[in-house]
């Protein structure tokens, strides 16, 4: 919201030339935050959207996603892998995906906000048709530059 530039609310009530300049201040630092603002906006759309700051709207496709996950429940034996980067294809994610000695699956996404945000859901919700999901974890998430994988691998 913009803050309102009038007339100083103290002088329209009848207030002395003090309060006005108490309001010019008040007025000085809301156009300087506004002027930081868009100096911020800036400076992210010269970074090709590749930050965020906390408040501000961006276009979520422009921004990359780095998450690594790991998938609690009967996730072995049941193809879990093979329909998670099938999967992961198809929304055009990158990363990779591995069964673990402790019997869960996991890896890691990379790709588009958006899509990494429905990727966690399926692995959260649906996985393989004969699975049956307890839990999911997703740590380390991190805005990243470019992506360090070219596609989605099954590590055996």
């Amino acid at each position: 919201m913009l803050p309102d530039l009038g007339v100083c609310p103290s002088l329209a009530k009848g207030g002395g030339p003090g309060c006005a300049s108490a309001c010019f201040r008040r007025r000085v630092q809301a156009t300087a935050r506004l002027v930081g603002a868009g100096l911020l906006l800036a400076f992210l759309g010269a970074l090709g959207c590749a930050g965020r700051a906390p408040g501000l709207s961006m276009a979520e496709g422009d921004t990359l996603l780095s998450v690594d996950y790991e998938i609690f429940g009967k996730v072995q034996g049941v193809f879990f892998r093979k329909y998670t980067q099938a999967e992961g294809k198809k929304l055009g994610l990158v990363g990779w995906v591995q069964n673990t000695d402790r019997g869960t699956v996991q890896g890691q996404l990379q790709g588009p906000i958006s899509k990494v945000r429905h990727m966690q859901e399926w692995l959260e919700t649906r996985g393989s048709p004969k699975s049956h999901i307890d839990k999911a974890n997703f740590n380390n998430e991190k805005v990243i530059l470019k992506l360090d994988y070219s596609d989605f691998q099954i590590v055996k």
